[in-house]
Order: structure tokens, then sequence, then C-alpha cells
């Protein structure tokens, strides 16, 4: 499942740099989420570290349209950071 940034956000810069997967960016007019990078944090930590830096309530949720099981985010997770390890010998 990936997580979703709300219209509730505030651009505060909290979140941006506490992704591990680098899967936040500067949009438009708030931040938004890739969902092809978001594992909500899984591989890295227990929850995902931008809804607990997120001063305001319910602003980052769980994407209705990228709902995937923990299995599909440790395989993403897998994916991701073995490209990595490819490109960064």
């Amino acid at each position: 499942m990936a997580l979703l940034i709300t219209e509730k956000c505030t651009n505060c810069d909290m979140c941006l740099p506490e992704c591990p997967n680098e899967a936040i960016s500067v949009g438009a007019e708030i931040y938004i989420i890739d969902p092809t990078l978001c594992t909500e944090c899984v591989g890295h930590y227990d929850t995902p570290t931008c809804q607990k830096v997120c001063p305001i309530n319910n602003c980052i949720k769980t994407d209705p349209e990228h709902t995937e099981t923990e299995e599909q985010l440790w395989e993403r997770f897998v994916l991701i950071h073995h490209a990595d390890t490819l490109s960064n010998p």
C-alpha cells in the first residue's frame, strides 16, 4: 500500500528527508509520494517515518488506488535496493 499526502499538507518539509526510498518529492502545490517507490518503510522501519514526523493528523494516509500486501511491499523494497547495489558497487 503506497501512501498518499493529502491536501492537508502544509509543505513543512518534515517528510522529504525522512523517506528511505526517496519516494517523496515536491509537487505542484504539496508534496507527493511516488507509489512505485513507496514501501511504507517496509524493510527499513516498523512504521512509515513520513507519518511519524508529519505534524498534521491524517495528512499522510494509505493510497486507496495503490493497495498492496506486505509481501508486495517487501518485493518492491528488494527491487529498489537491489538496483541501488548494482549501480553503486
